[in-house]
Parts: structure tokens; C-alpha cells; sequence
């Protein structure tokens, strides 16, 4: 069994997506459609569209599910999409929300997606920043906390499918199989 050590509380995450929301309202005029990327970002993603209402600005919600871990802790480097494309009005700004931005592989795949389909503009936000594992030349234009080269589960974030349901997000101290 593995051990998982509080990195962030429930209510530290709390009110980090409160000011996240804040700060995109502050950016974001007109009509928005907020862009889940499945699975780790579901829980992420309703606390901030909620989040986003109570400060101002409704929007539309979609979903893209890309795969890059598999049941690892690396991210593979090849990034696949599963199931459809998301339905995005051109008139829209989009937030595309994922829950860790490592590599970038994943977030940088999406936004050429979008574009390709000719969405004009994008914004991308993340829970988790791992600036030290870039490999994409990609900037998160909303990052809600930025972490060292640490397996972190919780808030919706999994290790092959477990720890999803915690209400924190921990770091994974031992793996044993």
C-alpha cells in the first residue's frame, strides 16, 4: 500500500480556485467556454466554473480526455485522443483546464488541436505547474500552485485509478505493488 503526505488542504485549494476565478474574470470578456481535460481535471473544473459564476462569469462546459501516463508515474510522451472533440463556438474564448501541467505534451497537443479546428482564442489553466519537467515550449496563463518534481494525487488526480476521492492533494511517498 502507499503512503500520501498533505501537500495541500482542501481549504488551501479552496481558496486558491476562488482567486483563479478572480483572476480570469479580470482577463476574460464575453462569452466563455471552459475546456475539461479528462480525467484528472473533473473535480478541478466544476469547483472553478462554480467559482467562476459566483464571481461573474457563466460559461459553457466541454470536455477533451487525452492520455499520456497510462497507469505510471512519467508521462509516456505520447499524447492520444480519446473519444470526441469538443463542441466550441468560434465567438467563444476558451479556457482549456487541466489538473498538472508536466511536460506540457498534453496541454501543448490540445491548444494545436483547437487551433487546428480554427479556435481563435484560447487561455490555459492548470491546478498543478511542474516547471521543472517542461518539455513543451507552452506558458500556463493560470496556474494554481507550482510544485517540485513530486507524484501528486488528490482532487480528482490519480495513480492507476486510485486516490482520486481525496478532497487534498498529497504527494505519494511509497508505491509498493
Amino acid at each position: 500500500m502507499s503512503t500520501v503526505r498533505e501537500i495541500y488542504s482542501a481549504e488551501q485549494i479552496a481558496g486558491r480556485v476562488d482567486a483563479l476565478a478572480d483572476e480570469i474574470v479580470a482577463r476574460v470578456s464575453g462569452s466563455l467556454t471552459v475546456i475539461g481535460v479528462l480525467k484528472g481535471s473533473f473535480v478541478f473544473l466544476a469547483d472553478l466554473v462554480r467559482a467562476l459564476e459566483r464571481a461573474g462569469l457563466s460559461s459553457h462546459v466541454e470536455f477533451l480526455r487525452l492520455s499520456s501516463y497510462g497507469n505510471k508515474q512519467k508521462a509516456s510522451g505520447d499524447v492520444v485522443l480519446i473519444g470526441g472533440y469538443p463542441d466550441v463556438d468560434d465567438d467563444r474564448t476558451v479556457l482549456l483546464v487541466d489538473d498538472i501541467v508536466d511536460t506540457g505534451n498534453s496541454l501543448s497537443y490540445a491548444v494545436k488541436l483547437l487551433q487546428a479546428s480554427g479556435t481563435q482564442q484560447i487561455m490555459t489553466c492548470t491546478l498543478l505547474d511542474k516547471p521543472s519537467r517542461r518539455e513543451a515550449d507552452i506558458e500556463v496563463d493560470f496556474v494554481g500552485f507550482a510544485i517540485p518534481d513530486e507524484f501528486v494525487v488528490g482532487y480528482g488526480i490519480d495513480y492507476a485509478e486510485d486516490y482520486r476521492s481525496l478532497p487534498y492533494l498529497g504527494v505519494v511517498e511509497s508505491v509498493e505493488d
